[in-house]
């Protein structure tokens, strides 16, 4: 089992709950960059076993119901109106999938496990070398091999849900 499924499977429910988010702040500089198209997390559906929960607050919270499948998720853009009621949803899930987001550093705080998608050259925060941050333990980084490249490392999020699932 990769390191990042570890991170993850200590739930053994029937339902894995999954809390994702896919734009940071449309007024940070580097938003187009880190932000991940919502198509990619389509993916996700299909793995067996799961509830995708919608963290994603702010205008990129519509991309959900845009995409003609916002049935097969949770939207909980509209019940999330502090950071308070962020971390009670994040405290309940197994799992959180984001982007490079406040939301990646609340889960990682809270020792929740969570999956970071980071652009090819990150925030320097996130180190270059490592798949995970020194300060988060709870954390896996999933990183794009090449500037732009969000299905690469979409597929390897995939693969490592499947272990855990």
């Amino acid at each position: 089992m990769s390191p990042c499924a570890r991170t993850a499977s200590s739930t053994l429910r029937s339902l894995f709950r999954i809390g994702i988010v896919w734009a940071g702040n449309p007024g940070h500089a580097e938003d187009r960059r880190r932000s991940v198209p919502f198509e990619h997390f389509l993916d996700l559906l299909d793995i067996p076993k799961i509830a995708l929960l919608s963290l994603q607050k702010g205008p990129r919270a519509r991309d959900l119901e845009a995409s003609g499948v916002s049935a097969l998720f949770s939207n909980l853009d509209k019940r999330l109106t502090s950071l308070a009621d962020t971390a009670a949803v994040i405290e309940q899930l197994d799992l959180v999938i984001t982007c490079d987001t406040s939301i990646a550093h609340l889960a990682g705080a809270m020792g929740k496990p969570v999956w970071v998608l980071l652009a090819f050259s990150a925030d320097w925060r996130w180190l270059t070398d490592r798949p995970d941050p020194p300060w988060y333990p709870s954390a896996c980084l999933f990183r794009q091999p090449r500037p732009g490249d969000w299905t690469s490392a979409m597929k390897d999020v995939v693969a490592a849900l499947k272990e855990v699932r």
